[in-house]
């Protein structure tokens, strides 16, 4: 539904924060920074509802930040952008942009008394920009339901679990870790445990492989109506 903005550089960065060092492949710097920037995102949806919101991304590179909105009943995107601020993270510069609406939203309603006439003086504010085609809107992707910690304990890739052989990349991969910290071994009993439980976890996945389905974009934050909350970016290869 949201177009994807040329300004925004194609580069490797933590999509919370916007850190590039020992970033690597991963796409957040911690789970800590990723849940930072969702309850800074969640504590705006007063703002998305007053504008009658379908859908909303926010993203942003080192010089902006971006939050696209869709109204219901309408064909074209508002978009919010302002200036990073130095030193500033993209969670407060969210935070600050989406204040100054807030209080040119509360202005126009406090004189008016019409909560319908401040929501048009805030969309007016917007740059309006165009829909693109269908392969700009939210995706539907299938996540599996299986823990990271599981596959990192079996040193399994989450690739791995696409293909029609899993239940022997499984125990192969439990084997091996078998071999290194079995207690009788010279391992850890406490790493055998974990070990031995991600065996199972993953082997009862394999037999009866459980998704969960959500909408959204790979590098951008997405909102719904439906939900009434954000959503990290989804993952790039589904």
């Amino acid at each position: 539904m949201l177009i994807h903005s040329p300004e925004i550089e194609k580069k490797n960065f933590c999509l919370s924060c916007g850190k590039t060092e020992n970033i690597k492949a991963r796409r957040y710097c911690s789970v800590k920074c990723r849940q930072h920037l969702r309850q800074k995102l969640n504590m705006k949806n007063g703002l998305l509802q007053a504008l009658n919101t379908r859908y909303a991304t926010f993203y942003f590179s080192d010089s902006l930040i971006i939050l696209d909105v869709v109204p219901f009943g309408c064909r074209e995107i508002f978009r919010y952008s302002i200036r990073r601020k130095e030193g500033s993270d993209p969670a407060a510069d969210f935070n600050r942009m989406t204040n100054n609406l807030g209080e040119a939203w509360w202005q126009v309603s406090d004189r008016t008394h019409k909560n319908y006439l401040a929501s048009q003086h805030v969309l007016k504010l917007a740059k309006r920009c165009a829909i693109a085609d269908g392969s700009q809107r939210p995706r539907m992707v299938k996540i599996p339901s299986v823990k990271m910690e599981s596959l990192s304990c079996l040193e399994i890739k989450k690739d791995d679990l696409g293909s029609s052989d899993l239940s022997r990349i499984i125990k192969s991969a439990y084997r091996r870790q078998v071999k290194i910290h079995h207690p009788d071994l010279g391992g850890k009993a406490a790493t055998f445990r974990k070990i031995h439980s991600a065996y199972k976890e993953l082997l009862a996945w394999a037999d009866n492989p459980v998704f969960i389905r959500r909408r959204g974009f790979p590098d951008k934050w997405f909102y719904s109506a439906e939900s009434k909350k954000w959503v990290q970016p989804t993952p790039v290869h589904e």
